[in-house]
């Protein structure tokens, strides 16, 4: 009696089987959200500044998509600046947010400051095309004009 040839595609039907399922494993990391998330950054900081300046602080970031991530947030520079400061209940709000992930990472930060008692802040840092738009309230002392970083990392 002689074997019952297989056809070529029995041969090939496991084959295309795995590759489409490891495809489909890989398309929800591959795939981008259709447009830009809202994503808002809720926290609070404090920190002091001779010259030097510094500060850390920590805040969660929410998305639109109903992710969160918590943050640690260090603030460092340089200029001519003096004073201490604290920053309660302070917000953010981020633009070109596609993946949660992208809010970590260092930021330029550029500002000129003065305030005394209880005081308002806002400033705008940005890293290559994602911009954070940060407004706050709080208490202290400062005064000057410094440049440095802003620096989001996972907590």
């Amino acid at each position: 009696m002689s074997p019952i040839p297989r056809s070529p595609l029995a041969f090939l039907l496991p084959w295309l089987t795995g590759l489409a399922l490891l495809a489909a494993a890989l398309a929800p990391s591959i795939a981008r959200a259709e447009g830009p998330l809202d994503c808002e950054l809720r926290f609070s900081m404090q920190g002091w500044s001779a010259f030097y300046k510094t500060a850390e602080g920590e805040g969660t970031v929410t998305c639109s998509n109903g992710e969160q991530l918590p943050v640690r947030i260090t603030s460092r520079g340089g200029g001519i600046t003096f004073g201490k400061s604290r920053i309660d209940h302070g917000r953010g709000e981020f633009s070109g947010i596609y993946n949660i992930r992208e809010v970590l990472g260092g930021y330029a930060a550029a500002e000129a400051h003065a305030g005394a008692g209880k005081s308002s802040k806002a400033q705008v840092v940005t890293k290559g095309s994602v911009s954070l738009a940060l407004t706050g309230t709080g208490s202290g002392w400062d005064i000057g004009v410094s440049v440095g970083n802003f620096v989001l990392s996972e907590r």
